[in-house]
């Protein structure tokens, strides 16, 4: 259902995956695909209510047409009241799944908010549901937004809860249609050249074979990683630890991904990691990754914008901050 707001204060209430009820979507009939330049992010911001200073700001500055967040970390309510307003100032509709203090997802869209879904048909919870997908039709495209479960450690039942979870998401992709983006953190690694160092993470979740392979169950639904298409030997990473320097030192991993289908890849004139919202006072530990369909505005600037400086480190000679 829909919920009317202030003028300049738009959001979507979003009706569960398996509501047989009419499709809820913005005032109006769905809108046809989209025409020229259309710019889609996704970032994982570790607390939409801390990150206030910072997002307000990127959305000014890179001017997304399609957010989707990860871990937004508050109720639907909460969100409204804090954002609401400076989002409608801002032409943007809001598609949220929220959750006090976990989790929490939302698509943030000034180029249509059609057919907005929340959850994932068929997934498990631990032991309740999370919230951890939203869908919705934006300029034409089915856009999935999604933070898959940690797993925390192999062999855990939260780690099995992952591997269950990704192959509800994958059920649930192979009936989407054919211009489709699943984003989000996914918390997985898809190789080893997209962690700093395979070794280091030698007995830790997000690089294990089950996990791998179930990512890769899902891109074969016919999905394209367009980091990896658009720059497939370089060193990019979205992810670094808070502790132990490994932003400065480049020490991370990519682990947010869009995923597109050949109608949206076929589309993509630039692809990019945002590594400038990474740096700086109270950042998330995540990087935006930044994705442009049909015209690239500031050109093909990626992968990470700006370059690290600092090299990789010898295999072997770091070890994470959490490892014994």
């Amino acid at each position: 259902m829909t919920r009317t707001e202030p003028p300049g204060e738009v959001v979507i209430r979003a009706r569960p995956a398996h509501d047989d009820g009419a499709a809820s979507a913005s005032s109006g009939e769905p809108r046809r695909a989209t025409v020229g330049r259309v710019r889609l992010a996704t970032w994982n911001v570790n607390s939409v209510k801390q990150r206030v200073p910072r997002l307000l700001p990127w959305l000014d500055q890179r001017q997304p047409d399609v957010v989707c967040l990860q871990e937004t970390k508050l109720a639907d309510d909460a969100f409204t009241k804090l954002l609401g307003s400076e989002l409608g100032g801002r032409g943007y509709e809001a598609g949220l799944y929220g959750q006090a203090q976990w989790n929490g997802v939302a698509i943030l869209s000034r180029v249509g908010l059609d057919d907005v879904t929340t959850g994932i048909e068929g997934a498990p919870g631990f032991p309740a549901p999370e919230a951890r997908a939203i869908a919705a039709t934006c300029g034409g495209i089915r856009v999935r937004s999604v933070y898959v479960p940690n797993g925390r450690s192999p062999g855990s039942e939260h780690y099995q809860y992952k591997l269950a979870w990704l192959a509800a998401l994958r059920d649930a992709v192979a009936t989407d249609p054919e211009a489709t983006i699943v984003c989000g953190d996914m918390n997985i690694a898809p190789a080893d050249a997209d962690v700093f160092d395979p070794d280091a993470y030698v007995g830790q979740t997000h690089v294990t074979p089950p996990e791998r392979a179930a990512l890769a169950e899902l891109q074969a639904l016919g999905l394209h990683d367009v980091i990896r298409d658009r720059w497939p030997a370089e060193r990019v990473f979205t992810y670094w630890d808070y502790r132990g320097g490994m932003f400065h030192r480049d020490l991370g991993m990519r682990i947010d991904l869009v995923l597109a289908t050949d109608a949206v890849a076929g589309r993509v004139r630039a692809a990019w990691v945002d590594r400038q919202a990474r740096k700086g006072t109270a950042p998330s530990d995540h990087a935006p990754v930044i994705v442009d369909l049909d015209e690239a505005p500031d050109g093909d600037i990626g992968p990470v914008v700006p370059p690290p400086s600092a090299p990789a480190p010898p295999p072997g000679s770091v070890k994470l901050p959490q490892a014994p």
